[in-house]
């Protein structure tokens, strides 16, 4: 290569460096924006390169120049790896880190922070990239050059990727964040890594207790929001409360800051306090389409329908949760009677998590209004347009038809849609409980059988098995069986409970039957549960006990014909 040849190449390949710039913090694209007038900067200083780099380089900045950037990342990374330049690694570091390519990414922090060793944005990418490998300890290390050098680090990141890890891992670091903060004892993002882990260790009090005894938990953003968490997990939010309001007054702008503390006043139930702080900072944030969808289901929540049904209206016009806002109106016109408004909003909601919900409303709507053939043809069209819903629709469509006492056109669909999905286990169990309703034990039995044979592990199909036995049969010591087993597998199900409870009644074993029972209840406040619970209590001579877990579940649901029967059958009257 001729000297002219070399010195064009050489400038051609610096000013290509300066085509192709680093990616900015936000993820834009490592390219130069034309209209941006950046600030001057420090020039880099590159090594003198062989003519082999310098056109590996060149072809780099090329390629980058043309959206290549898998080539760009290649060539860097292996310059980077033969010359050991920090200016080459930081461009290889950059360019991998935009492309997401995290071993290359890895690599190239490694080295920029190995040959720029005073740099600091090169020893936290180092940092962080470790952390993300999970080479926590090594991580640590640089960490602590950053902190030594009094600059910014990124200890929260390391604790947050590191949080899910086993226990050894936070333990060595927990020792790690205490032998710093030992030095550094009013580091916020310190203290926070260790809060956190501590948290994450299942040891919540000692974290809470670690930030309350720091006035940084008070003064910066990330320790002051993970303490109001701790303490609203310990059912102490109302605290919470000014302990985020001062950090408001310091950080007004802070909408991490106002977040935590409306959902904080939502958590407490001050719904009107939670509005309008939600409805400010939506004022302050008008493009977060999160936000006003937050701020609708405030107002939900508050029963302020007016009020939600605007700001629905403004997700629908913005073309945002587009299929929650269709859903939430059509609840807002059902609550206003306007069945006809809520069947076209209903209607309008696409597949997606608000889909069924829809369907089941719509359905109910129709039916509630005689029009049964019209719910029939549009559940049928449903399935035809949406078949991988179909199974879902018909059971939403049998479970309307049954509540309805229309017990026949109910199993007859379910007959019909296991002609065309033979074996699915909802459809069987669906079976199953509609021949229960028929008094068609051995079809329940049958159906509940053939799931268990599958699935030996179906809680829900043990349960209902055992149940209904225990409920309908004598055979006391197999429903028992049943039951138990479906405990072992699920043993927080509120069902399961009232089953054991019941079971326990039906054998004469009345205090655990009562035990069992008030864990279902505090559970899941059902009134069939309470039905059973209070004869249980009826049974062991407390009468006015079993009034009143009566009277409480009557008030809940008063059209109850479990409690109705229960009360007939024991007061001789269906009122208390």
């Amino acid at each position: 290569m001729n000297k002219s040849l070399a010195l064009l190449t050489a400038l051609m390949f610096v000013g290509g460096c300066q085509t192709l710039a680093p990616s900015a913090p936000d993820g834009a694209p490592p390219v130069e924006d034309a209209a941006a007038s950046p600030a001057p900067e420090k020039p880099k200083v590159y090594a003198s390169f062989n003519e082999e780099t310098l056109y590996s380089l060149l072809a780099a900045e090329l390629a980058g120049q043309r959206n290549r950037f898998d080539i760009a990342l290649g060539n860097y990374v292996q310059q980077a790896n033969a010359t050991q330049d920090p200016g080459v690694a930081e461009r290889a570091f950059r360019i991998a880190e935009y492309l997401g390519a995290e071993q290359a990414a890895l690599d190239s922090a490694l080295i920029w922070a190995k040959n720029a060793p005073d740099n600091l944005d090169a020893q936290r990418a180092a940092a962080v990239q470790l952390a993300r490998s999970g080479r926590y300890d090594e991580s640590m290390q640089y960490m602590e050059k950053v902190l030594q050098a009094r600059g910014d680090t990124h200890f929260d990141f390391l604790a947050l990727s590191a949080a899910e890890t086993d226990p050894d891992t936070r333990s060595g670091l927990l020792q790690s964040f205490d032998r710093l903060l030992l030095k550094h004892p009013e580091n916020g993002q310190l203290l926070f890594g260790k809060a956190l882990l501590l948290h994450q260790d299942g040891r919540p009090q000692e974290a809470l207790e670690l930030l309350e005894g720091h006035s940084a938990s008070e003064t910066e953003v990330p320790p002051l929001l993970l303490r109001a968490r701790l303490l609203q997990g310990q059912q102490r939010g109302e605290e919470a409360i000014p302990l985020l309001q001062k950090g408001i007054k310091q950080y007004p702008d802070d909408k991490r800051l106002r977040l935590a503390y409306a959902r904080q006043l939502v958590e407490l139930q001050r719904l009107d306090e939670a509005k309008s702080e939600f409805a400010g900072l939506l004022q302050q944030f008008p493009d977060d389409d999160d936000l006003r969808y937050s701020l609708v289901l405030v107002c939900l929540e508050a029963e302020a329908w007016d009020e939600a049904a605007i700001y629905l209206e403004e997700l629908v016009a913005r073309g945002s949760h587009t299929d929650a806002a269709h859903y939430n109106l059509g609840r807002i016109y059902e609550r206003n009677d306007d069945p006809e408004s809520a069947l076209i909003e209903y209607g309008l909601v696409g597949p997606g998590d608000d889909y069924l919900a829809a369907q089941s409303r719509q359905s109910e709507i129709l039916l509630d209004s005689q029009r049964a053939e019209e719910a029939a043809s549009h559940l049928a069209r449903a399935r035809e347009s949406q078949p991988d819903y179909a199974i879902q629709l018909y059971l939403i469509e049998s479970e309307a038809l049954a509540d309805r006492g229309q017990l026949e056109k109910a199993w007859q669909l379910i007959q019909q849609a296991l002609q065309q999905f033979p074996g699915d286990t909802n459809l069987i169990y669906t079976r199953a409980m509609l021949a229960e309703k028929r008094g068609d034990l051995p079809g329940l039995e049958k159906d509940l059988r053939s799931i268990i044979e599958r699935e030996p592990d179906n809680a829900t199909a043990l349960n209902a098995l055992g149940y209904t036995l225990a409920d309908r049969t004598t055979r006391y010591a197999e429903a028992k069986a049943l039951i138990e087993k479906a405990h072992q597998l699920n043993p927080n199900d509120p069902a399961t409970l009232d089953s054991l409870g019941w079971v326990n009644f039906r054998l004469g074993n009345l205090e655990e039957a009562e035990r069992y029972l008030r864990l279902a209840l505090e559970k899941y406040p059902d009134h069939e549960v309470a039905a059973h619970l209070g004869e249980v209590l009826w049974a062991q001579g407390k009468q006015r006990e079993a009034r009143k877990v009566w009277g409480a579940a009557l008030k809940a649901q008063p059209d109850s014909a479990i409690l109705r029967s229960t009360l007939l059958r024991l007061t001789g009257s269906e009122t208390l």
